[in-house]
């Protein structure tokens, strides 16, 4: 199964939507790529603590791609500080790249925030943030990787990403 997403190529240009395989491994196979608490979040729909993720006070330009994957899902431009605890952005880098699912854990009902290509749990957005979304896009650390500006190039996907 396939889905379109936005990546980059090796200019460091997002390009697309392309058409690119999806993500699927075992349980097993993704405890051994990831940290127990990676997996806890990105694969168990689980939260890290407020104000403890490594990416919450990130000010370095660049791009915020699924930790599972290496699907770019957020760039630094969209970044804004929330003062919940959490990295927050006003949008995706691409609305093909995130898909959302009906959350109605804890008593509550929330919009989940999932990576389009392989369904890593990213965490939830919110109808609350600034212009011109009004989107406050919650995330969790643990379920993102950062890319500096300088090193876009290094997300090309080698099967799509042609210069």
């Amino acid at each position: 199964m396939n889905v379109r997403v936005k990546v980059f190529n090796r200019d460091g240009a997002l390009v697309g939507p392309v058409e690119v395989d999806r993500v699927v491994k075992s349980d097993e196979a993704w405890r051994q790529q990831l940290t127990p608490e990676q997996y806890r979040i990105a694969r168990g729909k689980g939260t890290e603590a407020a104000f403890c993720g490594t990416l919450l006070d990130n000010k370095r330009h660049g791009v915020y791609s699924c930790l599972c994957c290496g699907l770019p899902l957020f760039a630094s431009n969209a970044k804004f500080s929330s003062g919940t605890g959490w990295p927050s952005f006003f949008q995706p880098i691409a609305e093909a790249n995130v898909a959302t699912h009906v959350d109605r854990s804890y008593g509550m009902v929330r919009t989940e925030i999932l990576c389009a290509r392989c369904d890593a749990h990213l965490g939830h957005v919110f109808e609350d943030g600034p212009p011109p979304t009004g989107q406050r896009h919650c995330l969790n650390s643990e379920s993102l990787a950062f890319t500096d500006e300088t090193e876009l190039a290094t997300l090309a996907d080698p099967a799509t990403a042609a210069p």
